[in-house]
């Protein structure tokens, strides 16, 4: 087989996701993993004296040697890729080749490779957003006192700061972290267990030799450094694939918020943030002024596919009939890889943007002039609280003056909600112009959002360290 671009591929062949992770999903690292097995297991059989150290030598020394095309080859005959690739390996083994495989069934060979490369790939991800998540307490520190407009229902509400945002993404990233290490640290394989998960085979070949299957299962598995579930049947539980696929789009989703609002600060009537934009990059074949976010809106967009995956993987779970049926090979053969691929590619871009994320410190100011005044309005009414006067008596007129200057601002005129405030004497006989003045500016009134940003981020960076 050849494959170039004369020829359906996958973008995640060579437009999305790393060389390293692609490598983890390669056909040639599964093979590798195949073999490694394939030595464990004749290691463990030589100690029971079924296979000489000779014949294991020789796999050890060949290991290496992955041929897929003639692998594939061998498959277009007999239509078993396992099989294709004992009989390569036998080949590359004159001595050995008779004893690749002895007891075991496809899936002791295959679900346990699958579960090293769960476990390979978790590591990498987990590595990718540790990165990601360094580089957002840098930027939520360095902005945790840079007053914002907020919005809820995407109408301006009070202000916030720009590090207190941030933080919200990052607490996010930091659960997904958590839940990462959580489900990276319980993969398990299948063990070798045989045809139903009953280890009948190898309770056959190993008997009178003095080694139970369950030790020559210990044996291959502290090997590979993997443990097996305590019961299989001819698979290991496709719920651990449905367990990392689930923590992969709790990641992606946490991408995906802050790709959709990076979006909305992008658009021009807010103008606060900004992705990276190239010097020579093309925002659009038609309108040469444009600066569209394509960056956040590939996240966007592999986000939601990475949402798709996780039903599939529940249907194999969930439709995995008595000891076993084949009706999720096919899936598996893309849910996997392609998860962990577009999750790789959405931190290496995430990561990115952040690290050059652009902020507009004039727009920001100028919506916060804008909009945020009305917001410190409540600060005018606690103050007239305290100083005796009638609650309701004062909260319609702050309604009525607020009411007003919506209005002029809503028309483009500026704001005059200061100077209708600072001079209304049923305001002045409690508080003084300059009071008013003062309680007015919005940029004072985020609350402890800088002090929690920063809080925020000594819990990341104490986790960071572990």
């Amino acid at each position: 087989m050849s494959f170039d671009f004369d020829t359906y591929l996958s973008t995640f062949t060579w437009r999305y996701g790393s060389t390293e992770m692609r490598e983890i999903w390669s056909e040639t690292y599964k093979r590798k993993l195949w073999r490694r097995l394939w030595v464990a297991l004749a290691r463990a059989q030589q100690r029971a004296g079924l296979v000489r150290q000779a014949q294991v030598d020789e796999l050890e020394a060949h290991k290496g040697e992955i041929d897929v095309a003639a692998a594939h080859a061998i498959e277009a005959q007999i239509h078993h890729d396992l099989m294709a690739e004992v009989r390569v390996f036998a080949e590359q083994c004159p001595n050995a080749g008779g004893i690749i495989h002895l007891g075991a069934t496809s899936m002791d060979i295959e679900d346990n490779a699958d579960a090293m490369r769960l476990r390979d790939a978790l590591d990498y991800v987990i590595a990718g957003l540790r990165g990601l998540l360094a580089i957002f307490c840098d930027q939520i520190e360095q902005h945790a006192n840079l007053a914002c407009m907020g919005h809820t229902h995407i109408q301006p509400a009070e202000p916030t700061t720009v590090g207190f945002r941030l933080a919200q993404y990052a607490q996010d990233l930091h659960t997904d972290l958590l839940m990462l290490h959580h489900i990276r640290a319980g993969i398990r394989g299948k063990g070798f267990r045989g045809a139903v998960g009953t280890a009948a085979s190898y309770h056959e070949l190993l008997s009178g030799t003095g080694l139970t299957p369950q030790m020559m299962e210990q044996q291959i598995m502290a090997e590979i450094g993997l443990e097996a579930f305590d019961v299989t049947t001819q698979t290991y539980p496709r719920k651990q694939d449905w367990h990392v696929l689930n923590a992969l789009a709790g990641l992606a989703g946490s991408i995906y918020k802050f790709s959709l609002d990076l979006r909305i600060l992008q658009a021009p009537p807010y103008g606060e943030w900004a992705e990276p934009f190239g010097k020579k990059q093309v925002g659009s074949s038609a309108m040469p002024f444009k600066r569209n976010p394509i960056r956040a809106e590939r996240l966007s967009s592999l986000g939601r596919l990475a949402i798709a995956w996780p039903h599939v993987a529940w249907d194999n779970a969930a439709h995995s009939m008595l000891e076993r049926t084949l009706d999720d090979s096919a899936n598996r053969r893309t849910i996997l890889p392609q998860s962990f691929l577009l999750v790789d590619e959405m931190l290496r871009l995430a990561t990115r943007i952040v690290k050059d994320l652009r902020l507009d410190t004039d727009a920001i100011g100028h919506n916060l002039e804008r909009y945020g005044i009305f917001s410190a309005v409540e600060r005018v009414l606690m103050a007239l609280g305290r100083a005796g006067a009638d609650r309701q008596a004062m909260h319609e007129i702050l309604r009525e003056h607020s009411m007003a200057a919506w209005e002029a601002v809503s028309t483009g005129q500026p704001n005059p909600l200061v100077q209708r405030l600072s001079s209304d004497d049923r305001l002045l006989a409690y508080l003084s112009g300059a009071e008013i003045v003062s309680l007015l500016d919005a940029s004072e009134y985020t609350g402890d959002a800088a002090h929690r940003a920063r809080q925020l981020v000594e819990l990341i960076r104490t986790t960071l360290q572990v």
